[in-house]
């Protein structure tokens, strides 16, 4: 027995669960101790059905060297069935409707999916962005505009609510169509500074979606398993930043192994959260400058009324003026009112780190940071004088600024 989803090829059965028995019964079998997906459609296509599997499993563990082995009590079951009530969440099967029509082909899908939200983007043709946590202005700027270009498409753009260039993707794509895979439960929003964001995802037609139980914690051993579903739902994957060692590009592997398309963002070569975007443009990804470049690797999309469905949703509140200022700053957040004229050390520090993090060796204009930032501009540039003494910015002519 072992929890490796990668150790064994899938001989799942074709069919869905036929009772709310049997479906309790195979959620149960799948949430018992050291049952992987593997192990799950083996014991399944071994056994015929989930109640033989459960019954039989604690002579398998016995023939595997676990002593004193029981299957999962059917309380817990009930009780994580009974959160996802609490949550509106939804328990999707493979082979029922809702569930991701290129998910279920991949080798040993998810048996169930948690899906909080509506399931309607999951059913529909969809694109991975994916990128560093701590990316830079332009990349963020960058996700902004793939994520806005694919939706006016037709296309969802699936991502893992990271902070970064998760977070951007899912942001610009919120009126057009996002869904979120979660590392955790539906219901653990991580890391919190994504709670809001995750509760827009949800509330304006979108999804959040977890192979895991309701309430678990993310850890660091589900981010891989999270990975292949995220490039498992996506007819292809974007990486716009990431470090030569990044979880973006285990995304990026799961999807070469599922025979999706991969396509990077280049990046300048000094700095080091493009290096694994610059590897794999090197290794034969396909370069991406905008998303018209995404929808040429794809082709066109196979339902024209798709692209009806998702453009963007217009504002009937705002002024053209004012449409026009936020098409022209890639959706630039409005710029709160100033803070008050003292900011302690902290604050102050946190916002020197904050425009460390969104400058790189490419120049970007300081008025561009400034929004990016969301920030007021008699805050920032007293900072980016600071920086500037320091030896860790440099002005260049034109306005723009990099890092030294």
């Amino acid at each position: 027995m072992t929890e490796d989803s990668n150790s064994l090829s899938s001989t799942h059965p074709p069919l869905p669960p036929t009772t709310e028995e049997d479906r309790f019964d195979r959620l149960r079998l799948l949430r018992s101790r050291r049952v992987g997906v593997a192990t799950y459609w083996r014991l399944l296509a071994e056994h015929g059905s989930a109640a033989t599997a459960l019954e039989a499993l604690p002579a398998v563990a016995a023939a595997a060297g676990v002593e004193n082995y029981s299957i999962c009590p059917e309380g817990v079951v009930q009780a994580e069935i009974a959160a996802a009530r609490r949550h509106g969440a939804r328990l999707v099967c493979l082979g029922e409707a809702g569930y991701p029509p290129l998910l279920a082909e991949i080798d040993d899908p998810p048996p169930f999916l948690w899906v909080a939200g509506d399931t309607a983007p999951l059913m529909r043709p969809a694109v991975a962005l994916v990128g560093a946590r701590n990316a830079s202005s332009l990349g963020t700027r960058m996700a902004r505009a793939l994520a806005h270009g694919l939706g006016a498409e037709g296309r969802v753009v699936i991502s893992g609510l990271a902070r970064g260039v998760d977070a951007a993707a899912h942001e610009a794509a919120l009126d057009t169509g996002t869904v979120a895979v979660m590392a955790g439960g539906v219901d653990i929003l991580y890391p919190s500074e994504n709670t809001r964001l995750g509760e827009e995802i949800r509330a304006r037609g979108g999804a959040l979606v977890s192979e895991h139980a309701m309430g678990l914690q993310p850890q660091a051993r589900h981010f891989p398993a999270r990975n292949r579903i995220v490039s498992g739902i996506s007819a292809a994957i974007v990486v716009v930043e990431a470090a030569a060692k990044s979880g973006s590009l285990i995304t990026a592997r799961c999807a070469l192994d599922q025979g999706r398309e991969v396509l990077a963002v280049p990046g300048h070569p000094l700095d080091a959260r493009a290096a694994g975007c610059n590897m794999l443009i090197r290794d034969g990804a396909r370069l991406v400058r905008h998303a018209e470049d995404v929808a040429e690797a794809l082709g066109p999309l196979p339902q024209p009324e798709a692209r009806q469905q998702s453009l963007p949703l217009e504002q009937p509140t705002a002024s053209t003026s004012q449409q026009a200022a936020r098409r022209g700053s890639d959706r630039a957040p409005v710029i709160p009112a100033p803070p008050p004229e003292s900011r302690s050390l902290a604050e102050t520090a946190q916002l020197h780190r904050q425009i460390l993090d969104r400058l790189g060796p490419a120049p970007l204009a300081e008025d561009q940071l400034i929004r990016d930032l969301a920030a007021p501009s008699d805050a920032v540039a007293p900072a980016l004088t600071d920086l500037e003494i320091d030896g860790r910015i440099r002005r260049q002519p034109g306005g723009l600024l990099s890092l030294v």
